[in-house]
């Protein structure tokens, strides 16, 4: 993708910042591998999200290699034109377009990365790079990091002091800029609008696979590239299962539809779950078990602030939800005591949040090298996602909640005053839920 030559000094602020943390030290940030679908397909290209993060440039086998204060300071290892495979595969920059358009001061063919490396890396004094990402890249550096410390012949010096390249960037990925919260609330209003259309859309008797095709046709008609993520379109007891992505199952009547997804727009993604009746209707034990996740969402919302920290929210959710659990009779004995065996983990087994950004899992720290909580801060933008799941099987819960999976994620803005709910738009209240799906 062309990006406007003025959008490049976006990717020259960041690296300014960058530079500040990096001093010394040399950058090596690798595309991710493209990957094999099966045959001779290949799966729909992404490119690393810190590579694209420093450069904007989208295509794979490259390398980007930075080092302030020197000359070169950037530089991008990239496929070169090729006439023939362009044929095929479609547009490449080149060298030298690249250079000029991506505002890169030295820009070489991707061959030359293994010869050029070394000397790159010289007087360097840490090299920062993610290693077990991409095998071929890894076997270069490793190959560089030997030859770096064999140049410096007798000095005694050893192998490059070596950091990882993904933890050191994430952590300037956490506060979003404003150009960045722009991306990200366009991410979440057509993300929210993609789910309104497919409440109104669902019908007893659907394939959860027509479900999935409707929702991707919604966001990108409304500007998403991709999805930002493997959509879960859960029908009935499929909900229970965490990270369902089958989607291939017969919407019968009486169940309910748990739907998490999101659309990814200029690399930032929504991350949204909804969680509602296949018929349009709740019955009282759906909305039993609905309304409690509901109202813990709600109150831990509330009590999202700066300086709060961050994993303080885990702690009042599993507080909330076990207090839900024993309300429901999903439990019982006291409170202290089941959430000091994990026992409310049967029926609510993940967090209640986590950063999101240009990954749905987004970079940055929950936790200091001692174990200190991060304190919430203005300009994080963050998921909070209670649900009870209550799987078929479980003959220990009363029968009317057996197959009841729910939760409901909304995207939460950190701001000085409090929170902005990027994802309001998307109803969640029973009632407007079925407001919804009876005008579909």
């Amino acid at each position: 993708m062309r990006q406007p030559l003025e959008n490049m000094r976006l990717f020259q602020e960041r690296r300014r910042k960058v530079a500040e943390k990096l001093q010394d030290g040399i950058l090596v940030v690798a595309a991710m591998p493209e990957a094999k679908r099966n045959g001779n397909v290949e799966h729909a290209y992404r490119q690393d999200s810190n590579l694209y993060y420093l450069t904007g440039f989208e295509e794979p086998q490259s390398i980007f290699v930075f080092r302030p204060g020197r000359r070169p300071e950037t530089v991008l290892f990239l496929r070169e034109k090729d006439p023939l495979r362009e044929t095929w595969d479609g547009f490449r920059f080149g060298t030298r377009q690249t250079q000029k358009d991506f505002l890169i001061d030295e820009v070489y063919p991707i061959e030359q990365f293994e010869e050029r490396i070394a000397g790159l890396m010289a007087n360097a004094d840490a090299l920062y790079f993610r290693f077990q990402k991409n095998p071929e890249v890894d076997r270069w550096m490793n190959a560089a990091l030997m030859q770096q410390k064999l140049d410096t012949g007798r000095s005694g010096y050893g192998l490059l002091p070596v950091f990882d390249a993904d933890e050191f960037l994430g952590e300037f990925r956490v506060i979003k800029s404003d150009l960045e919260l722009q991306n990200h609330r366009t991410a979440c209003e057509l993300t929210s609008a993609a789910h309104v259309e497919l409440m109104k859309y669902v019908k007893p008797g659907m394939n959860e696979r027509e479900l999935e095709g409707y929702f991707v046709y919604q966001i990108m008609k409304r500007g998403a590239a991709r999805v930002g993520y493997s959509s879960i379109m859960a029908g009935g007891a499929n909900a229970c299962t965490l990270h369902y992505v089958f989607n291939d199952q017969k919407l019968n009547d009486g169940d309910l539809l748990l739907v998490d997804a999101g659309g990814e727009y200029n690399y930032f993604t929504a991350d949204i779950t909804r969680t509602y009746p296949v018929n349009g209707r709740f019955t009282k034990p759906q909305a039993d078990v609905y309304q409690a996740v509901l109202d813990v969402q709600k109150k831990v919302i509330a009590a999202v602030r700066p300086g709060l920290p961050f994993n303080d929210l885990q702690d009042l959710g599993t507080q909330l939800l076990t207090e839900a659990m024993l309300e429901l009779g999903l439990l019982t004995g006291r409170k202290e005591d089941i959430i000091a065996a994990d026992l409310q983990k049967k029926y609510y087994p993940h967090g209640i949040g986590h950063f999101l950004g240009m990954d749905v899992h987004d970079a940055g720290l929950y936790l200091d090298r001692k174990g200190k909580r991060r304190e919430i801060e203005p300009g994080m933008v963050f998921t909070v996602e209670p649900g009870l799941y209550i799987p078929w099987s479980d003959e220990a819960a009363a029968e009317k909640y057996r197959g009841i999976g729910v939760r409901i994620e909304d995207n939460i803005l950190v701001t000085d005053g409090g929170v902005d709910i990027l994802t309001k738009d998307c109803p969640k209240e029973i009632a407007d839920i079925e407001k919804v799906m009876a005008r579909g």
